[in-house]
């Protein structure tokens, strides 16, 4: 199943990344294998979920991995609250127009 998602890393850093593969053996990877962990999140473990996005497609988990990347903080914590009202405002302040995520799980179903 393809995922974008997001993890909080000790000092409150954020990595955004994208997996084919289970959400859940990805974020384990992540926290306890040093060859398939990142590079960012092995220096900065102890890594949390804190939002995640299934996709029909691994091709569209990777494009919507690449738009989050380019989110300032400010935007991606308004996503990881689940506040979609303050997207729009958040993307003229600088940032480029907010992506549909149609191919996403609905903000209603959760991840």
């Amino acid at each position: 199943m393809p995922w974008t998602y997001i993890l909080e890393c000790r000092g409150g850093a954020f990595y955004v990344g994208s997996t084919g593969r289970e959400l859940e053996s990805r974020v384990w990877q992540h926290n306890h294998d040093d060859q398939m962990a990142a590079n960012f999140t092995r220096k900065r473990r102890p890594v949390r979920l804190v939002y995640a996005e299934w996709f029909d497609a691994v091709e569209l988990a990777f494009e919507r991995e690449k738009q989050l990347q380019g989110w300032r903080r400010e935007k991606k914590l308004a996503l990881i609250a689940s506040q979609w009202e303050d997207l729009p405002r958040l993307a003229q302040s600088g940032e480029g127009p907010v992506a549909s995520t149609s191919s996403a799980t609905s903000p209603d179903e959760g991840p």
